[in-house]
């Protein structure tokens, strides 16, 4: 039976907790009695604000800034920190090394569940060693490096490489096949591209350096491949001068690398994301950026400290990698980095790792929850979870039952479950939960402290009560600072709705408690187990097949991963639609972009519904496939793809 009656709160924070939150210390530290009046500062004093923000998570400044916001670009191009000199490398890792050298940094455990441990010396000379491999391979300042690796301490040693040397870190999904490497490196004119002989995967190995032969074969700027050598690769699969082993070239490293004084307007990394239309945009992060507010969510969301062990179950390609990295290493905690899935060699792997390594602050994917409470509550009951403080989780919408069975089984009733919503843009979250509000099930306890969001209905008027359109109307600091070469796609995306507005794409509610839902997206973008993935890489690799002629990409509801892809083509004339074609056509879905991204089926269709001016209007294909109110048709030019859509609707 459930610890708490629908409706009602499921958790509220003991005084205990409420005094020792360091969200609490904030409020104390700006004179503010309670969120509301944070938000009136925020609001009313952003300078004051903002710098309190920084002093308050610990941020190091080589120069301390002049001003904390400049918006003398306009909103859309606001700065932070103008003046400040800072590197994420030296708040992450050199002041802790001379603080606290025998701290432990970085804990991994394999999927074999080999482990090994870094302390934040270690870490450092690691980092070190991966800046001059990289400086050898040629990286100056302002050069794009590739990251395609597993959750490796190898992985974070070169994040922060990257960082150390001035150069700019692109972080790629690890299971990503060869056109989503190259679509991504291309734009950004990658010169080095990182990647592992492979790694493991429920006990077998999954090679990955064919993969990147296959990509790098399509970059022209890519001058070399940094493999590091996970399953014992050999030296046959490396191509002379361009391939080099990390193992040798950081043996031979001499020389360290000193930490550059960067900017903090200066970019230090380029994270993909995917849309709606077009190629995945680059959204641009600096120095003073993402890092600050990573770790600035980190500490007044997640109350993460000095003595925590954070495990987010993530990959390096999504945002929660890199926010990982920064936010539990720029704070001084132990990041716990996990290789494989979370049942293998059994239904209690990730329970077991969380008891193994002590795990205080453990983040994961409502998907994953799904995934395990189906094997019940004894794998859970096998292990002690005591270490567990706090339980978070990221990447799609909640349902009630499995936010329940994590509150309740995983975290005993104790541990808050601190819903965290924003994105790769934002830097972390535009909404979350915290220690100091009580909580429903699957609910936002509001906005991330210093984030001004809003809900809009759709004549740009607040609302509450009903579902509307998610806005933040002020800057913030992990703010992508524009996508890569494209000034005007970041503006039509996010500003051009309503002036002086970032419109996010989803779709929240406000209740009457104050507490935040979100409701799904209003954009077209898909979320696979928390992965964002935008329809036009799916229908890009389907109409590359010869037959072809258009496709549509869409996500629909699904109990394990919150939306499966769902691919619909139309074939060209002559073409016979056969099993062993719609095999082929899913196979070049998970070839372009990676297996776990598999779609759940491909349908055939006559016809796709489009306006006048040619664009398929995936929210009609979607409505009609779901049998729901497809909404305003007035735009629709051929009523009769509806009925194509129909004819293929699930029974």
């Amino acid at each position: 039976m459930s610890l708490v009656d629908s409706g009602s709160f499921a958790w509220a924070p003991t005084l205990e907790q409420r005094r020792a939150a360091r969200l609490r210390h904030f409020l104390d530290s700006l004179g503010a009695a309670d969120l509301d009046a944070v938000a009136s500062i925020a609001r009313a004093e952003p300078q004051r604000f903002w710098a309190s923000v920084a002093d308050d998570i610990g941020i190091s400044w080589s120069r301390r800034f002049d001003a904390a916001l400049d918006l003398a670009g306009g909103l859309p191009w606001a700065r932070f920190w103008p003046g400040g000199r800072l590197n994420l490398t030296g708040n992450a890792v050199s002041r802790w090394a001379a603080r606290v050298p025998q701290r432990t940094a970085i804990v991994w455990e394999g999927d074999d569940g080999s482990t090994r441990e870094w302390s934040y010396a270690q870490l450092e000379v690691e980092t070190a060693r991966a800046a001059a491999a990289l400086q050898a391979l040629g990286v100056t300042p302002g050069d794009a490096v590739g990251l395609c690796l597993p959750m490796i301490p190898e992985t974070a040693a070169l994040f922060l490489a990257c960082a150390q040397l001035g150069a700019i870190v692109v972080p790629l999904f690890s299971g990503y096949g060869a056109g989503a490497i190259v679509s991504r490196l291309r734009d950004c004119d990658a010169k080095v591209l990182c990647v592992a002989d492979g790694f493991l995967r429920r006990g077998h190995p999954v090679h990955s350096k064919p993969t990147a032969d296959e990509a790098a074969a399509q970059l022209p700027s890519l001058q070399h491949l940094l493999v590091v050598r996970r399953l014992g690769g050999s030296a046959s699969s490396m191509q002379p001068g361009r391939d080099r082993w990390y193992h040798e070239l950081t043996s031979e490293a001499t020389a360290t690398p000193a930490v550059r004084d960067t900017d903090a307007d200066e970019p230090f990394m380029i994270i993909y994301t995917s849309g709606t239309t077009g190629r995945p945009k680059g959204t641009v992060h600096v120095h003073g950026g993402f890092p600050v507010k990573a770790t600035q969510d980190m500490a007044h969301c997640f109350d993460v400290g000095e003595a925590d062990r954070l495990l987010w179950f993530t990959d390096i390609g999504w945002m929660m990698g890199p926010w990982a990295i920064c936010g539990a290493l720029t704070l001084g905690a132990t990041l716990v980095m996990y290789e494989g899935v979370p049942d293998h060699p059994g239904p209690d792997r990730l329970w077991a790792v969380v008891e193994r390594h002590r795990v205080s602050v453990l983040g994961v994917a409502p998907t994953v929850v799904r995934a395990l409470m189906r094997h019940g509550d004894e794998p859970v009951a096998a292990h002690d979870l005591s270490s567990l403080r706090v339980l978070g989780s990221s990447g799609e919408p909640w349902n009630t039952e499995p936010w329940l069975w994590f509150h309740e089984r995983v975290g005993g009733g104790r541990c808050p479950v601190i819903n965290y919503s924003g994105g790769t843009e934002v830097s972390g979250g535009i909404l979350a939960g915290n220690m100091l509000t009580p909580l429903k099930p699957c609910a936002f306890a509001g906005p991330v402290p210093g984030m001004a969001a809003d809900v809009y209905d759709e004549n740009g008027h607040s609302i509450r009560g009903r579902v509307g359109e998610l806005v933040v109307l002020a800057a913030w600091p992990g703010m992508t600072r524009g996508f890569w070469h494209d000034r005007r796609r970041y503006l039509d995306t996010y500003w051009s709705r309503w002036p002086g507005v970032w419109v996010h794409g989803d779709w929240v509610e406000i209740d009457g408690d104050g507490l935040w839902y979100i409701r799904g997206r209003s954009d077209d973008t898909i979320k696979v187990a928390g992965k964002r993935l935008g329809p036009a890489e799916v229908e890009s690799a389907l109409v590359g097949h010869p037959a072809v002629a258009e496709a549509a990409a869409i996500g629909v509801p699904d109990d394990l991963k919150g939306e499966a892809l769902v691919a619909f083509v139309v074939l060209k004339t002559g073409v016979q639609d056969d099993p062993d074609l719609r095999r082929a056509l899913a196979r070049r879905i998970t070839d372009d972009l990676g297996k776990a991204l598999a779609p759940r089926v491909v349908e055939v269709v006559d016809e796709l519904p489009r306006t006048r001016n040619a664009k398929v209007l995936r929210r009609v294909v979607r409505a009609v496939y779901l049998a729901a109110d497809p909404g305003d048709l007035s735009s629709l030019e051929n009523r009769s793809a509806i009925e194509a859509i129909e004819r293929v609707r699930p029974g």
